[in-house]
């Protein structure tokens, strides 16, 4: 044990190094990874244009060179637009410097006046305390510069600082950094895409080679998803962009196809791009224009085509489609943003989706679809005893209430609340549960069931109303009573537990869902053996479900049967292993089933069967039986 807690701290301490070192090739090489995440980002982009120039049979050389050329000729015409806007919104500015003072005074003027009163005191008061603290000795004697008469003041020298002049070479260096990068990025976009089977290839020898299914998976998913986020992510901000830029023109703002450009162009950064975007057009409209109707118009527009456009047109077209939590975008922004700077804060999503990917795939790095995926982090049934486990209810509720949006009760029941009773019921036979938290998990867990059972009870109710008021108005009333006698002939159910409180839980859902189906049902509560074969006798049912909650309960369930069948051998006897994953032949075989007996491992198989037993023909033996205020009475007296 000791060299296995010794090799995982290793093997832990080796994922973190590498880690460590994988972080600091990022941001010490990023001016090479940089035009390569750009340049991959391109290549997705433009690679569904690609494909769809290749099924015209045009060769893959020349339909990447035209992609790619037409699309370089339309940033830079958009570039070259956008420019010239922005040089006449330069040229406009110093001509309405008067409305930005006259605003500026009137924020001024609208100041608290109290406040000003306040001010003033204080800096009256540090005046007088100032000049009422005079300098101990003699004063100092002027310092008198040569050249100058005593009593004569010297005057300051002002201080110039003078610009030096411009150096041709050193504009040329700015203007050579971002075009050698785009050139850079050019290329190896156009190089992606001619060779993109090539280099899917040589990823997969060098990463994936013992693992082709599983690479294989993974590289679908990776460029499937960015493929698809990118597409959608562009036609959101363009979009968001045409309105943007025609709102501002109907205010009157001037170049609005500028604003409109910059917005689609900085809502690529999360959360902050529209803020970015907003800022310029705002202050512009404070300098063009008299008033603040035209600001307030303007903060209008991009306030509600943000809100619009984030919370009703991307939830809609991205929906999962991404993969990412929210908190993970937003780290990533962060993350990506320090290593990279702005065009980080670009790429953050796109690449941490390709993290997310691998993650999902590759099982050491399992982490990170867990710490930036958007796939729950706890199934339904391990959220809901935890939740019990802390000791709230409330939120345990909610689980349930969330599960069942989307699922039937008997789902529910199946795929949540027995795996949860199940987990407790392992934890209670390791000692793992203290008394209150048990007593806790089966009082809450029974409140809540008794709770979904009423309100499944009233929806049955309800939709019995409509169904009657609208046999009401098509038929006569004696035809709907005819109607209503044609169902199939229901059947009197015990569902008794096997051993505990747990057992006897499940036997009350398994009673909700055989009500629910148009039978008669009831759960017994625990009790001893004698006590609950008593109850049975005297109510006399035609079939009996035994509920058993594994683990630890297969021995007490035989025992049962075995007393139940030698005491009444003639009702159906029907025992329920729940969740149970074990061969339940082998275990019929030892516990000496009778021929109509069952074993069965879900609720849902219990209706099952109880539908093909309805669809059976009666046994002429059926006669009257006991009605079912006999059978509760029968239970509450055992």
């Amino acid at each position: 044990m000791p060299r296995n807690d010794a090799s995982r701290g290793l093997s832990q301490l080796a994922t973190l190094i590498a880690a460590i070192i994988v972080v600091a090739t990022l941001y010490f090489a990023r001016i090479v990874f940089v035009p390569f995440a750009l340049a991959v980002l391109f290549a997705f982009l433009l690679t569904p244009i690609v494909r769809l120039l290749d099924r015209i049979h045009l060769p893959r050389a020349v339909s990447s060179v035209v992609v790619v050329t037409c699309s370089v000729f339309a940033l830079g015409l958009l570039g070259w637009v956008v420019a010239g806007q922005l040089i006449e919104v330069a040229d406009q500015l110093p001509g309405n410097r008067t409305n930005i003072k006259l605003k500026i005074e009137s924020l001024h003027g609208s100041k608290n006046q109290s406040i000003n009163k306040a001010a003033a005191a204080v800096k009256e008061i540090g005046n007088e305390l100032a000049e009422s603290n005079p300098s101990s000795g003699a004063p100092a004697s002027p310092i008198t510069p040569k050249g100058l008469a005593a009593g004569t003041s010297a005057k300051p020298i002002a201080v110039e600082m003078v610009p030096p002049a411009s150096n041709p070479l050193e504009s040329l260096n700015s203007l050579v950094g971002p075009v050698s990068i785009f050139g850079i990025v050019t290329v190896f976009t156009l190089f992606m895409l001619i060779r993109r089977e090539d280099l899917r290839n040589r990823f997969i020898r060098l990463f994936g080679h013992a693992h082709l299914n599983l690479m294989t998976q993974a590289l679908d998913d990776a460029s499937s998803r960015v493929s698809r986020y990118l597409f959608l992510q562009l036609s959101v901000n363009v979009g968001f962009g045409v309105i943007v830029g025609m709102g501002l023109y109907c205010i009157g703002v001037p170049q609005a196809l500028l604003w409109g450009v910059v917005a689609a162009l900085l809502r690529f950064l999360p959360y902050v791009g529209s803020l970015l975007a907003a800022v310029l057009p705002i202050l512009l409209s404070l300098a063009m224009f008299d008033g603040w109707t035209h600001t307030l118009l303007t903060l209008a527009l991009y306030a509600t085509t943000e809100l619009l456009v984030a919370n009703l047109v991307e939830p809609l077209l991205f929906g999962a489609q991404v993969g990412l939590s929210s908190l993970a975008i937003l780290v990533a922004a962060v993350f990506w943003a320090v290593l990279w700077g702005p065009i980080g804060l670009v790429l953050s999503t796109p690449l941490t989706v390709c993290l997310v990917v691998i993650g999902r795939y590759v099982p050491n790095l399992g982490f990170l679809n867990i710490l930036l995926g958007d796939e729950p982090v706890l199934a339904p049934e391990s959220h809901f005893y935890q939740r019990l486990l802390a000791s709230d209810q409330h939120e345990a509720k909610w689980v349930l209430e969330s599960y069942l949006q989307d699922h039937s009760l008997q789902q529910l029941y199946d795929s949540v609340v027995i795996p949860a009773l199940a987990l407790a019921e392992q934890d209670r036979h390791r000692n793992n549960l203290d008394e209150t938290t048990q007593q806790f998990i089966t009082l809450s867990t029974r409140e809540l069931i008794e709770e979904l059972g009423d309100r499944a009870i009233e929806g049955n109710a309800r939709e019995s109303q409509k169904l009657e008021k609208k046999n009401g108005a098509d038929e006569t009333p004696g035809a709907a009573r005819e109607s209503s006698r044609d169902v199939p002939s229901p059947r009197r159910v015990i569902c008794l537990p096997a051993r505990d409180d747990a057992d006897e839980i499940v036997g009350t859902m398994l009673a909700q869902l055989l009500e629910h189906a148009g039978h008669r049902a009831q759960c017994l509560p625990t009790g001893t053996a004698a006590e609950i074969i008593a109850a049975v006798e005297r109510a006399g049912p035609e079939i009996v479900c035994i509920s058993a909650l594994p683990p630890f309960v297969i021995s007490h369930a035989r025992n049962l049967y075995k007393r139940l069948r030698e005491r009444s051998p003639t009702f159906k006897i029907l025992i329920g292993f729940w969740g149970f994953s074990v061969d339940t032949a082998s275990i019929a075989k030892r516990m000496h089933l009778a021929e109509d007996d069952r074993i069965l491992n879900s609720l849902a198989e219990v209706i099952a069967e109880m539908k093909e037993e309805v669809e059976a023909p009666e046994s002429p033996d059926g006669g009257d039986q006991e009605s079912p205020t006999v059978i509760h009475d029968s239970i509450a007296n055992a």
